[in-house]
């Protein structure tokens, strides 16, 4: 993501701006406010303000105003406890607000989560922002075989080199007709219509962090497609790290790279640490995760191919699975 000398001057001269405040300020979230972080070819992330740190949130759990009476320790043992066993409106009192440049079709994506306030670039009063999302040859994913609305592994180079040429072809023939449409006189809105869904837009992005969090934990997600995970990463490492580091900590602990159990699971697992692998297997097979096709193979079933990868995860196998 560039931007030109006239805007880094401007942003130069926001960020030199001093005023004094009596709220609480994050002095490492401060170094970057208004600070583009680039994601993607053309897109950022930048943060425009927000409320809260860690002590808020420890605030707001022990309904107290004192501040400076715990130790951080104390601190960051409270937010764990809050996190672990899922107390969530505490972290509603921090908010943050973002300003994102994105391609269109990861803010399709983005919107679904409806627990911010939005407001997006409007091609209806300005033009369309004239970038647009590419692919590198290398970067071209196949279908995946076993999610119908997730990506594979890469395509050869020479098959994404032909598939980025006809890509570089494409924008600029659409861009052109967009164009031609605004010179002749077309409305705006009617203009843009044939624009693709690469095309970059811009929103402002309020939210909270309870509701911050929950979005972080599924677009950060192995499973959640590539070019919105590079958003969440660099919101999660970059910026959430920063404003609430003890948060952060205990989100990555006990949401990130925890290992939740169902009912079932923990049954296959306790007969497992038990040494009864034929007892795990009964147990999968009553609650239906071993249904087996004509010729007696296993049918594919998501749940007890998460329950095979949280074994693998401990280091255990599904007694199931042939040697």
């Amino acid at each position: 993501m560039r931007i030109t000398e006239e805007q880094r001057r401007e942003l130069d001269a926001v960020r030199a701006e001093k005023a004094e405040t009596r709220r609480a300020v994050v002095p490492a979230l401060e170094e970057i406010l208004y600070e583009p972080l680039p994601v993607l070819d053309h897109g950022f992330i930048r943060v425009v303000d927000y409320m809260g740190d860690d002590a808020a949130i420890v605030q707001a759990a022990r309904v107290s105003y004192g501040r400076g009476t715990k130790k951080s320790r104390d601190d960051a043992g409270l937010i764990n406890y809050l996190l672990r066993n899922w107390h969530t409106s505490p972290f509603e009192m921090c908010e943050i607000k973002l300003h994102v440049k994105l391609p269109i079709f990861v803010a399709r994506q983005w919107i679904r989560h409806r627990t911010a306030n939005v407001n997006e670039y409007s091609t209806r009063y300005s033009l369309a922002i004239d970038a647009a999302q590419r692919t590198a040859p290398g970067d071209w994913r196949t279908q995946a075989t076993g999610n119908r609305q997730g990506s594979g592994d890469k395509l050869p180079a020479e098959v994404g080199a032909r598939l980025t040429q006809s890509e570089t072809e494409l924008l600029r023939a659409t861009r052109e007709a967009y164009e031609a449409r605004i010179a002749a006189g077309v409305a705006r809105e009617q203009a843009r219509k044939d624009l693709p869904l690469s095309t970059y837009t811009e929103a402002y992005w309020k939210i909270d962090l309870q509701n911050l969090l929950h979005f972080l934990h599924l677009r950060m997600d192995d499973h959640a497609q590539e070019e919105i995970r590079a958003y969440a990463a660099t919101i999660g490492h970059e910026i959430v790290a920063k404003w609430v580091p003890h948060v952060w900590e205990a989100f990555l602990d006990y949401r990130v790279k925890a290992v939740h159990l169902s009912g079932i699971e923990a049954e296959v697992m306790a007969a497992l640490a038990e040494g009864q692998p034929e007892r795990a297997r009964e147990i999968a097979a009553a609650r239906g995760l071993l249904a087996q096709t004509a010729d007696g193979r296993l049918t594919r079933n998501r749940e007890r191919a998460e329950l095979e990868q949280k074994l693998r995860t401990l280091g255990l196998r599904a007694p199931w699975l042939a040697d």
